[in-house]
């Protein structure tokens, strides 16, 4: 299993396919200790995304999109995942 550090490297290297033009990522593992997800190791993460890939979808379909690209780190790794999905007229 790849430690927190390397989870997050991980997801901003697959999700640079989106070409973001913002991109931050952030462990909030601390947040949530003693929860289920945390007693195996698995890291909360928020991220904060502006891609044109966004422009014109539903928020169900942006999730998707970040979430194909680190489906192999859910759920053993990645616990849980908050997204913030945006075009970039949006972020503006």
């Amino acid at each position: 299993m790849r430690n927190a550090e390397e989870r997050k490297a991980f997801i901003e290297e697959r999700l640079q396919i989106l070409h973001p033009s913002l991109l931050t990522i952030v462990d909030e593992s601390h947040f949530h200790i003693g929860h289920e997800g945390a007693k195996g190791g698995a890291s909360h993460f928020s991220v904060k995304i502006v891609s044109s890939a966004f422009a014109g979808l539903s928020l169900i379909k942006r999730h998707q999109l970040v979430y194909e690209q680190v489906k192999e780190l859910i759920p053993h790794e990645i616990h849980a995942l908050k997204i913030k999905a945006l075009s970039p007229e949006e972020n503006s």
